[in-house]
C-alpha cells in the first residue's frame, strides 16, 4: 500500500499520523516564510514611546519633594536653634566636704549610715576619749600650780617694792650714825692725847683709842650695808621679771589646757553643714588618724558645670536663662541661669599645662567651664548625684 493509502487507513482506525521528518519540516518552513526584506515594518508602540517622559517627570517630582522637605527641615532647625547654644559636655557639680579626724584613736561609735542626710552639728562619729580626758586633767593641775606660783610672786613683788628701798634707807642711816660716832670718839681720842700724862692715865688713852677704832669699823660696816642695799630698784625689777616669768607659765598652762579640751572635743566629729553622707569607709573598731578621709559630706546646693567650646562663648553672658535636661531622668526638666564663666580653660589648670611655644603646634579648640545655677525643676523625690551628665541649652537672645 502506498503512503496515501496508509494514511487514510490510519485515519479511519483512529491512529495519529506519524510526524514528518524534521529536516523536511525545516525546509518547508523556510519556503513558506517570506524574506525579511519583503516583510512589512511593524507600527511603533505608542505606550512604549510615552513611558520615558512619564518616568522622568516622576523622578523630578520626587526630587523636588525631597528638596522641599529638606529645606523645610533645615529652616525649622535654623529657626528653632539660632538663639540657642548647647553642649553635651556638662555635668552636675556641688560641694563635697571631706570629713577627717583631728585626733587619733579607736572609733567607739558610728552615728551615721550610708547616704544619710544629717544636719549641721549632728554627731557623726566618736573616738575613744579616755586618753584625752587624762591629758585635760593633767593640764588643769599644771595650771593650778602655775597660778599659785604667780600669785605668790605677785606678793613678793609688793614686798620687794617696800623692803628694798627701806633697807637702803636703813643702811644710810646706820652709816650716818657710825660717822657721828667716829667723830665723837675721834674727839675723845684727841682730847686724851692732848692732855699731859699727869692729867690722864694710859688706860683712858687706850680706851679712847679703842673706841675710835671701833667707831671707824662701824662706819665701814655701815658703808658696806649701804652698798649692799643700793641696788634696790634693780631688785624690785628682778622681782617684777620673776612675776612676768610665772605669768608666762600660767599662760602656757592655760594654752595647754585649752589644747587638751580641744582634743577632747575633737573625739566627737560633728557635721560642719547640712548634707548627705557619701563614700563612708570607716567602721566601729577602726583606728583613725589625723587627716584620714573617713567619709564625704555632699551639700544640698547643686549646680551645673558646662564645658562650652571657646567658639561658643561669644554670646554667652551671666544672667541668661538655661534649659537643662538630665540624662538620668529624661522626664526632669530643669530651669537655670548662667552664673559665671571661668577665667581659664580646662587645660590651663591641669597638672602639666601644654607648652605651645615648644615643638610643632596643632591648634585644638579649647573648652571653658561655665557655671550654671539651677533655679527650678528639682524633684525632692529624685536624688541628683554629683557628676551625672546633663545637656544645658543657653538662650543667648
Amino acid at each position: 500500500m502506498d503512503e496515501g493509502g496508509d494514511l487514510g487507513v490510519r485515519a479511519r482506525i483512529g491512529e495519529a499520523p506519524s510526524p514528518a521528518d524534521p529536516q523536511e519540516d525545516l525546509q518547508k518552513s523556510r519556503q513558506d516564510d517570506p524574506p525579511a526584506a519583503a516583510q512589512e515594518p511593524e507600527a511603533p508602540d505608542e505606550d512604549a514611546a510615552a513611558a520615558p517622559p512619564k518616568k522622568k517627570r516622576s523622578v523630578v517630582r520626587v526630587l523636588a519633594l525631597l528638596a522641599a522637605i529638606g529645606a523645610a527641615g533645615g529652616g525649622y532647625v535654623y529657626l528653632s536653634t539660632r538663639g540657642l547654644v548647647s553642649t553635651d559636655d556638662a555635668f552636675t557639680d556641688g560641694r563635697a566636704v571631706t570629713i577627717a579626724p583631728q585626733v587619733s584613736g579607736e572609733v567607739v561609735a558610728l552615728e551615721i549610715n550610708d547616704n544619710e542626710f544629717v544636719r549641721k552639728g549632728d554627731v557623726l562619729l566618736r573616738i575613744d576619749p579616755r586618753r584625752y580626758v587624762e591629758e585635760r586633767d593633767q593640764a588643769k593641775a599644771e595650771l593650778d600650780v602655775a597660778r599659785a606660783q604667780y600669785q605668790a610672786q605677785e606678793l613678793g613683788v609688793e614686798i620687794a617694792r617696800k623692803n628694798f628701798p627701806a633697807q637702803l634707807d636703813q643702811a644710810k642711816a646706820q652709816l650716818l650714825a657710825a660717822q657721828a660716832l667716829v667723830a665723837k670718839t675721834e674727839a675723845d681720842y684727841q682730847r686724851q692725847k692732848s692732855l699731859p700724862r699727869q692729867a690722864t692715865t694710859q688706860q683712858e688713852v687706850d680706851a679712847a683709842t679703842a673706841a675710835l677704832r671701833q667707831a671707824q669699823a662701824q662706819v665701814k660696816l655701815a658703808e658696806a650695808q649701804v652698798a649692799e642695799a643700793m641696788p634696790a630698784p634693780q631688785r624690785v625689777a628682778q622681782a617684777d621679771a620673776d612675776a612676768r616669768r610665772l605669768d608666762g607659765q600660767v599662760r602656757q598652762a592655760e594654752a595647754k589646757l585649752a589644747q587638751a579640751e580641744l582634743n577632747l572635743g575633737w573625739t566627737e566629729i560633728r557635721a560642719p553643714q547640712d548634707g548627705w553622707i557619701t563614700k563612708r569607709n570607716v567602721e566601729v573598731g577602726d583606728y583613725a588618724t589625723p587627716g584620714q578621709s573617713l567619709f564625704a559630706l555632699v551639700a544640698p546646693e547643686v549646680w551645673v558645670t558646662a564645658n562650652f567650646k571657646e567658639t561658643q562663648l561669644d554670646r554667652i553672658r551671666p544672667g541668661q536663662s538655661v534649659d537643662i535636661s538630665v540624662d538620668a531622668y529624661p522626664s526632669l526638666k530643669l530651669k537655670g541661669r548662667v552664673n559665671s564663666v571661668q577665667l581659664g580653660s580646662g587645660s590651663k589648670f591641669t597638672a602639666f599645662p601644654p607648652e605651645n611655644a615648644t615643638g610643632n603646634f596643632v591648634k585644638i579648640v579649647q573648652r571653658v567651664p561655665v557655671k550654671i545655677t539651677i533655679e527650678s525643676g528639682l524633684d525632692p523625690q529624685l536624688p541628683l548625684p554629683l557628676g551625672v551628665s546633663v545637656t544645658p541649652t543657653v538662650k543667648v537672645e
